[in-house]
């Protein structure tokens, strides 16, 4: 059986033909990695903001597990791992449980699209992006949207009036923001002419910098929308209604605990990494480097395959540092202030930034 599926052998979209059981080993193996390196970013996000968050506040945090603290996210994971996983008895079981892998899945599942490296295919699989779709874009959009369902969900099965209120407010700022970034996106995808990611990364890569959308394209006004909108969307600081400490306990996941409220807090920095991927590959370029062709190309095959991945890295890195930063800085908007941004502020200009950008390409065409 197993030399019959190494005999079968495909056809890739880009005419190269491998065998069968070459492009699934590989595809399996793209994926794992991806993974685990997704996982262990995420974790390390989290050591990042307790971190950064300490110096802005003058103080250490996290310092005593490893050297310099970087043992902090292992410790934590041992601890919500071996905690007891307690099931108030109220709750509406099925969906109680259902809830966190909603949120976790929707989080893990949107980075499959995203081009985080150079172009290069071994034996035809791409070995720097799982899966190479013409919508992109619009998958990362649905995906991303999905995932309210999980906290809509978790907030009516807890059973807890401060978990309905959290998945309500969080529901209800979903789909206020949601809007906002979506049309925020309309002046990049003219730009490009496509919904693929590559394709857009690849407008980008001409002129280093000066090919980038938010500097190049003149799509200042839009990175501004989709960063509000991002922290919007990902219930973080100035944002973080949904889960106000002082208002609603902890919001959608008060009576969660151990590994489902792990779930919850991976889903949460998981979306904030996609979130910094999606920023860096419609408005920075991607993983191009911010000197164009300015300098010629070095080194071998390796570093010229690595260095891209390297300046992805450190655009998505500045953005959560960003994102870290914002929190340690500015204090949680009311609710009222909070909606009236986003469709009274935030709305109208998307709109009006559609139209600007729409003209200046009709009349540049």
């Amino acid at each position: 059986m197993g030399l019959l599926c190494a005999c079968k052998r495909t056809t890739l979209k880009d005419g190269t033909t491998v065998s069968l059981l070459t492009f699934l080993l590989l595809s399996i193996l793209k994926v794992a990695v991806v993974l685990v390196i997704l996982l262990t970013a995420v974790a390390y996000t989290v050591l990042l903001e307790r971190k950064v968050v300490g110096r802005i506040q003058n103080r250490w945090g996290p310092s005593r597990v490893g050297p310099f603290g970087l043992l902090q996210p292992l410790a934590d994971g041992i601890k919500l791992f071996l905690k007891e996983d307690l099931m108030p008895t109220g709750v509406y079981r099925p969906l109680y449980v259902l809830a966190p892998l909603i949120a976790l899945a929707c989080a893990l599942i949107s980075i499959a699209v995203v081009p985080f490296g150079a172009d290069i295919h071994v034996k035809g699989v791409d070995m720097f992006q799982i899966a190479d779709l013409n919508i992109g874009l619009l998958v990362i959009l649905g995906v991303t949207s999905v995932g309210v369902y999980g906290i809509a969900l978790a907030g009516w099965s807890s059973n807890n009036k401060y978990s309905l209120l959290g998945s309500l407010r969080a529901t209800a700022q979903v789909i206020s923001y949601e809007l906002a970034l979506g049309l925020s996106l309309v002046g990049v995808v003219l730009r490009a002419g496509s919904l693929r990611l590559r394709d857009i990364v690849n407008v980008q890569s001409t002129h280093g910098m000066l090919s980038w959308n938010i500097f190049g394209g003149f799509q200042f006004v839009a990175f501004f929308i989709y960063l509000m909108a991002a922290y919007a969307e990902t219930n973080r600081t100035p944002f973080d209604l949904p889960e106000a400490e002082s208002e609603l306990t902890a919001g959608y996941h008060t009576e969660y605990s151990s590994m489902k409220f792990a779930m919850f807090f991976m889903a949460e920095y998981a979306n904030m990494i996609t979130v910094g991927c999606v920023a860096t590959l419609l408005f920075l370029g991607g993983a191009s480097s911010p000197f164009g062709n300015l300098f010629p190309a070095f080194g071998g095959p390796i570093v010229q395959a690595v260095l891209p991945v390297l300046w992805f890295v450190a655009k998505v890195f500045a953005f959560l540092f960003l994102y870290v930063w914002v929190r340690g800085t500015l204090p949680r908007f009311r609710y009222d202030q909070l909606m009236g941004f986003g469709w009274k502020f935030l709305l109208p200009l998307a709109i009006a930034n559609i139209i600007v950008t729409s003209l200046v390409l009709a009349f540049h065409g």
